[in-house]
């Protein structure tokens, strides 16, 4: 049974409905005594309800004004998240050498910076394009959240079967019409994607979720075969210029 609105719920879970911070976030500003509750201070599990009046210290907001979000132009043979197989995690090209010079943000990188560092969705090892990693568990939560609606925009080179020079002309625009709605993933039915041809050999994809190599399996359900991927776009923000192998910061007036 779905709880009801009016029930209460842990302290954490509601700042993070809130916008304040991430759950985790809110623990540790828990345990540091910066949280209130209706003037007193927050215990660690405590249960509120939705009148219930929460405070934050101004030294909480310090801290999280400090947080970093970072757009990484992923390359290909680096996975998103732990080092696995032998493969070197994408936050192990974060540094001062590989920072693009075209950024023209007014931070400097610091090794502080990596502390809590995380990607905020996947892009697979085969995959080149832009990667979120950051240490804003808000950002965490508005890319990666149940439910979140963040557009994601890919660019997908194709064949189909042994075509792989203008596959457009060979692809049925009935399979076409499946990859933008029918299809399902792990016995599930895909949410609806935009997928169009951006020219004879490429297509372009815009979807709102993002199970494990979605748009490869997605791809071999209609006999197409993916031999390139490359995200350009998260909500707002676009890859644009920025190289391969190199970041930037996202700038305080982009939003997702």
């Amino acid at each position: 049974m779905s709880a009801s609105p009016t029930d209460p719920v842990r302290l954490n879970k509601r700042m993070a409905e809130l916008g304040l911070c991430s759950r985790r976030e809110a623990d540790e500003w828990i345990e540091r005594g910066w949280v209130r509750v209706n003037g007193e201070p927050a215990a660690m599990g405590v249960k509120v309800l939705p009148a219930d009046r929460i405070e934050v210290d101004p030294k909480a907001r310090g801290q999280q004004a400090q947080q970093v979000t970072i757009l990484l132009h992923k390359p290909v043979g680096y996975v998103s998240g732990q080092a696995e197989d032998g493969h070197e995690p994408a936050a192990s090209l974060i540094g001062p050498r590989s920072h693009w010079k075209g950024d023209g943000s007014p931070m400097r990188f610091s090794p502080a910076q990596l502390r809590g560092l995380a990607p905020a969705g996947r892009l697979d090892i085969d995959s080149v394009g832009l990667l979120v990693l950051t240490q804003d568990g808000r950002v965490a939560r508005q890319l990666i959240g149940e439910d979140s609606e963040v557009e994601k925009e890919y660019l997908v080179r194709v064949a189909y079967g042994p075509v792989s020079t203008n596959p457009q002309a060979a692809f049925p625009p009935e399979q076409l019409a499946r990859l933008r709605h029918g299809l399902s993933l792990d016995g599930q039915p895909l949410k609806r994607a935009q997928v169009s041809w951006q020219n004879p050999e490429q297509l372009r994809f815009v979807l709102t979720e993002g199970k494990k190599r979605q748009i490869r399996r997605m791809c071999e359900l209609v006999g197409l075969k993916v031999v390139g991927l490359k995200r350009i776009r998260i909500g707002r923000v676009m890859l644009g210029h920025l190289p391969q192998g190199q970041w930037r910061y996202l700038a305080p007036h982009e939003r997702f």
